[in-house]
């Protein structure tokens, strides 16, 4: 063959290879977000800003969200540079400021038109919050409260007790006769109020004007009030209906996956419903169509594990509010459930890991750490003996548990026995935990280190370190190569760790993990988490970005 002729072949030859390999490369790139979630971390109060927006309070997320009505773009956000925290509601005065409550630190927050900022302290569990048609401006508490205040729409004069212990008055609005409307979510009721009736007792019913308005609801959210005048109600079971006050009918106007926390009306007597668990927005027409304006999904990813089901690898990804089940391969969501803040006996898992075929949960939130089955449905074990639970696994048949505490310098991770719970490790904020046979290794986000607490089934005394120097290593697993993997949020990449020698290296970058965590939540909010299949896929969740990535 001709020399020329040769090299012009293994040009080719090359330029194809490098074809097929960039096309190969770019295919995994595409192929790395396996699923994406919801835009927001979850969406709750809402209302339609004198702009014609559509704004939305998220409380996982601390920020506050204005969306396009049409478009169903977002096309601002305020977040904590805007002295945003936890926002669970909003609402606009008669001047266009925009005013709302952070359920955490107990504050109302007031935004003028021209951007200033004014808050006051209320206290915790501020709430729902509305004006009257007169602009008087009322603030209720919810689950870490239970109260009815009335307020200084400047901030400027101490909050008036109205009343106390009415169950937890969620999203109200004012109706046209005078009285505040708004659900009991404890009761299972919309309820109304003549304000002015109550003197601030402890016990409303005795003390305040409380009618009930219509009853025989799951969980009530919120109410609003249509343009002409008609009472509109969304209900934690999915149910949106409209409520007749002077009989207390109700009409089912849609029905809409779990979860629902809040609506706005706007001008056209179009509907938005929004959800808490799915963090979706829908529009109702009044002539019934709806219309997704925001898709749901995922709102908060934090643990990930997989489950080998006759090959197939099933993802289990604890998304706070619910549990949810993708097809390792597509990305396709199998299965989800769902928490309802104790209304069950399954609570809001934050993470998970595989226990056989059965599954590990914890949830800080509820300080509670169970085991769940999927295949039936039914939670195996619950355990609150553990304060503040970040993290689970199984290990030589004992649950081990990665523990913040109830005060400072008590984080630990513990291990639970027949005998009660002995401490292996403490340790500053534990977060990534992983196993294998004998061999446990934990992740302190604080610190920035990646500890062996057990070797060959024998606890370390003191730990070895593994490595140092990481910036908030959350999630931990074990690759079928034995070398660690975790995910390191503070510099968004998944990181590898030879446990023989500490040598590290990246495994992926810019990945959209390390979401702030706002005021009154643990600091690792969601442990963005890693975990490896058969296969020698491995998953990765993404809190801040709402994802779930497969290399």
């Amino acid at each position: 063959m001709h020399r020329l002729s040769f090299m012009h072949r293994l040009s080719s030859c090359v330029l194809a290879a490098t074809f097929i390999l960039g096309a190969a490369k770019a295919a995994h790139a595409r192929r790395s977000v396996l699923v994406d979630g919801a835009r927001l971390h979850g969406t709750n109060g809402m209302n339609v800003g004198p702009d014609g927006k559509l704004y939305i309070a998220s409380f996982l997320g601390s920020e506050i969200a204005a969306v396009n009505r049409n478009s169903g773009a977002i096309v601002s956000r305020l977040d904590a540079s805007d002295g945003v925290d936890g926002p669970d509601d909003l609402t606009f005065g008669p001047d266009g400021s925009l005013y709302w409550t952070s359920l955490m630190t107990g504050n109302v927050v007031r935004r003028s038109p021209s951007g200033g900022l004014t808050q006051q302290y209320v206290a915790p569990g501020a709430n729902p919050i509305t004006f009257s048609d007169t602009g008087r401006l009322f603030v209720a508490l919810d689950f870490l409260g239970d109260a009815l205040y009335e307020l200084d729409p400047d901030l400027s004069d101490p909050p008036r007790l109205i009343a106390s212990n009415l169950g937890f008055l969620n999203g109200m609005d004012w109706g046209p006769d005078g009285r505040l409307y708004g659900p009991i979510w404890t009761q299972g009721r919309v309820v109304s109020i003549d304000v002015d009736s109550c003197t601030g007792a402890v016990d409303p019913d005795v003390e305040c004007d409380i009618e009930t308005v219509a009853d025989g609801f799951f969980i009530p959210a919120a109410v609003k009030f249509d343009g002409l005048g008609r009472l509109h109600a969304v209900d934690q079971s999915g149910e949106v209906v409209r409520i007749d006050v002077a009989t207390g009918d109700t009409e089912v106007l849609a029905v809409l996956p779990p979860g629902l926390d809040n609506l706005a009306i706007d001008a056209q007597n179009n509907l938005y419903v929004s959800s808490a668990t799915d963090g979706f927005v829908v529009r109702i027409k009044p002539n019934g169509q709806t219309r997704t304006l925001l898709p749901g999904g995922m709102i908060l990813p934090g643990g990930v594990a997989v489950v080998n089901d006759g090959g197939a690898e099933s993802v289990y990804v604890a998304d706070l509010a619910s549990l949810r089940e993708f097809d390792g391969d597509t990305g396709d969501q199998l299965n989800v459930t769902r928490s309802f803040l104790g209304a069950s006996e399954f609570h809001s898992p934050a993470t998970v890991s595989a226990d056989g075929s059965s599954l590990i949960l914890s949830a800080w939130f509820a300080s509670v750490v169970q085991v769940y089955d999927p295949a039936t449905d039914t939670v195996l074990e619950t355990h609150h003996d553990f304060a503040s639970p970040l993290n689970a696994v199984r290990f030589q048949g004992d649950l081990v548990v990665a523990e913040l505490g109830a005060t400072p310098g008590a984080a630990r991770v513990v291990r639970r026995t027949a005998g009660g719970l002995t401490t292996i490790a403490p340790m500053t904020v534990p977060s990534g935990l992983a196993v294998s046979g004998g061999d446990l290794w934990a992740a302190d986000w604080a610190t920035g280190a990646v500890l062996q607490l057990a070797s060959g089934g024998v606890t370390l005394s003191p730990p070895f370190e593994v490595a140092a120097g990481l910036d908030q290593p959350e999630g931990l697993a074990v690759d079928l190569d034995g070398t660690l993997l975790v995910v390191e949020s503070g510099r968004r990449r998944l990181v590898r760790i030879d446990p023989s020698t500490g040598a590290t290296s990246v495994v992926a970058r810019r990945l959209q993990v390390g979401l702030d965590a706002g005021t009154g939540m643990v600091p690792t909010l969601a442990i963005s988490s890693v975990a490896v299949g058969a296969s020698g896929a491995i998953y990765v969740t993404g809190d801040k970005g709402n994802v779930l990535y497969r290399f």
